[in-house]
C-alpha cells in the first residue's frame, strides 16, 4: 500500500523502559543495576547485549564475544547522543513512532494471532513490542544521519585503492560462486470479468457500510493490506507523495466521512474512507481486496512472455530492447534488465538468488536464457524469463576484476578512520561511564578510561 518499504529486520530485544529522570540522576561511577553503560543520557542495559548478541548468532553472524559487542554498541549510542543533539538531523521521532505501528501490524498478519506472534517474538505485550520497534528504527535513523554528516565528502583516490589492496589483499575475503542477470518480468492481467468481480464485492462491501456496519470492522474481516487490516484499515497523518497516486487522488477528494467508489492501484483495489484532514497531512481508511491473476491469466502470461523471448533467441530483438519495451519491473527495464545486488553490484552471489530463480539457471551457460517461470509472491504473481550474462566462480578479491569492490572496502575504511577521529575530538565534553563488570574486557583506551570505579 505504502508506495516505498525498505527492508525491515526487527532484533529480538526485550527493552527495559527507563524515564529521563532516570537517565539524569546516573552518576559516574553510580551505575543502575542492569545497566552496562552509559553514554551521555543514552544507556545500554544488559539485556541489550545479550539479546541483541542471541539475535546475531540466529543469523548465522559470528559474534565472539560479549566485549566486542558491548564496544560496538558503546560506538554506535555515542553517535545517536551527538545526532539527537545536532540541530541540523531532523526529528523523525513521530513519522518512527508511526512507522513502528505500521511495522506492527504487518508482522501481526503473518500470524494467527497476537498471542503467538508475542510469543514467537519474545515479548509479554503489544505495547512493549511496538517500543522495542521504534527504539530499534529510531537508532537506525540517528547512527545513519550522523554517520553520514560525519564522513559526508569523503572520498578515495586510485592510488589509495591500491595502497589498501597492496596491504590488505591476503587478508581480503573469498567471493563465493556469482552470476550476472538480466530479466524480463511480466505481470499477468486480469480479464474484465475478474476486475468486475472484485469491484463488486467491494461494492457490496460499501453497501454493507451504508446499512450499518462500521467500515473499520469490516476492514479488519475483509482487506487485505497486512499493514492496515488489523488496525480496522487506518492510516494516521499520511503525507502527500506517500501513497501512489491514484490513493492519494480519490482520497483527497473526499470529504471527511466520505466513501470513495472502487479505486483501482498496482496493489488491487481500494475502497477509501478519509477520516480527517490537517494541512498537509490526512488520515484515512481503506479496504483492499488485492488483484491476484488466476490460472488462466498467469497461463496467458506465460505465453506472451514466450513470444518475446523467441523474438530473442531468433535474434529479431535484443534482450536489452525487449527488457525496455516489455518489462513490467521498474527497478530494472530501464538498464536492459539487469538485475543489481544491495551494493549496486551486477554479480550477485548465488546463495542470494531465490530457490525459483537458483533452480532456473542450473545448469545454464553463459548468454542462455530460461524458459518463462512463475515468480513473485502470493499477492503480486509475475513470469519472468532470465539470461545468464555471466558466471563467476569462487575466488579472492583481485583488483583486477574486483576493482569496485576493493575500493567501497578502501572507502568504508576511510571513513570509519574519519568517525574515529571524530569520536576522539568529542570525547572530552560527553559523560561515558561503563560498569565495572567490564574492567577485564579488551576495550578501546577511551573506553577503558570510563570503566566505573
Amino acid at each position: 500500500m505504502i508506495k516505498k518499504s525498505g527492508v525491515f529486520s526487527l532484533f529480538l530485544i526485550v527493552f527495559a523502559l527507563f524515564s529521563s529522570a532516570v537517565s539524569a540522576q546516573v552518576k559516574q561511577g553510580q551505575l543502575v543495576d542492569g545497566i552496562a553503560a552509559v553514554i551521555g543520557n543514552e544507556i545500554i542495559l544488559e539485556s541489550d547485549i545479550d539479546e541483541q548478541m542471541a539475535y546475531a548468532k540466529q543469523q548465522g553472524i559470528n559474534v565472539s564475544n560479549k566485549c566486542e559487542f558491548l564496544s560496538s554498541l558503546i560506538n554506535n549510542k555515542l553517535l545517536i547522543y551527538e545526532a539527537k543533539r545536532d540541530t541540523l538531523i531532523e526529528n523523525r521521532s513521530t513519522a518512527i513512532k508511526e512507522m513502528a505501528d505500521q511495522k506492527y501490524n504487518q508482522i501481526l498478519a503473518q500470524f494467527p494471532d497476537e498471542k503467538e506472534m508475542l510469543r514467537v517474538y519474545g515479548f509479554r505485550t503489544g505495547y512493549e513490542m511496538k517500543n522495542a520497534i521504534q527504539k530499534i528504527d529510531s537508532d537506525n535513523y540517528y547512527q545513519g544521519e550522523k554517520y553520514k554528516r560525519i564522513t559526508a565528502g569523503t572520498d578515495i583516490t586510485p592510488n589509495e585503492v591500491t595502497d589498501f589492496y597492496n596491504t590488505y589483499k591476503y587478508q581480503l575475503p573469498e567471493v563465493k560462486d556469482e552470476v550476472s542477470l538480466a530479466q524480463i518480468v511480466l505481470h499477468p492481467k486480469l480479464t474484465e470479468s475478474h476486475k468486475q468481480e472484485l469491484i463488486d464485492k467491494l461494492k457490496r462491501i460499501k453497501k454493507d457500510i451504508q446499512n450499518g456496519e462500521s467500515f473499520e470492522n469490516m476492514a479488519r474481516i475483509y482487506s487485505e493490506d497486512p499493514g492496515s487490516a488489523s488496525n480496522g484499515g487506518l492510516y494516521t497523518k499520511i503525507a502527500k507523495g506517500k501513497m501512489v497516486k491514484s490513493f492519494e487522488a480519490a482520497a483527497l477528494n473526499l470529504q471527511e466521512g466520505e466513501i470513495s467508489e472502487p479505486v483501482e492501484s498496482e496493489y488491487g483495489y481500494h475502497l477509501i474512507q478519509l477520516i480527517k484532514k490537517s494541512g498537509k497531512l490526512y488520515d484515512a481508511r481503506h479496504i483492499l481486496i488485492s488483484a491476484v491473476p488466476n490460472k488462466e491469466e498467469i497461463s496467458t502470461a506465460k505465453k506472451e512472455l514466450d513470444s518475446i523471448r523467441s523474438l530473442i533467441k531468433d535474434g529479431k530483438m535484443s534482450f536489452k530492447e525487449a527488457a525496455y519495451k516489455f518489462s513490467n519491473d521498474k527497478n530494472t527495464k530501464f538498464n536492459g534488465g539487469i538485475i543489481t545486488a544491495n551494493d549496486g553490484s551486477e554479480k550477485i552471489e548465488k546463495t542470494d538468488l531465490s530457490s525459483t530463480e537458483a533452480y532456473q539457471i542450473a545448469g545454464l551457460n553463459k548468454g542462455d536464457i530460461t524458459d518463462v517461470f512463475e515468480g513473485g509472491d502470493e499477492k503480486k504473481k509475475t513470469v519472468n524469463i532470465l539470461l545468464i550474462n555471466d558466471i563467476i566462480p569462487a575466488h579472492q578479491l583481485d583488483i583486477n576484476t574486483d576493482y569496485e569492490r576493493i575500493k567501497n572496502l578502501a572507502l568504508n575504511k576511510k571513513r570509519q578512520e574519519v568517525v574515529e577521529k571524530w569520536v576522539k575530538e568529542q570525547l572530552p565534553n560527553i559523560f561515558l561511564s561503563i560498569n565495572k563488570r567490564y574492567s577485564d574486557c579488551n576495550l578501546s583506551d577511551w573506553q577503558q578510561k570510563a570503566i566505573a570505579k
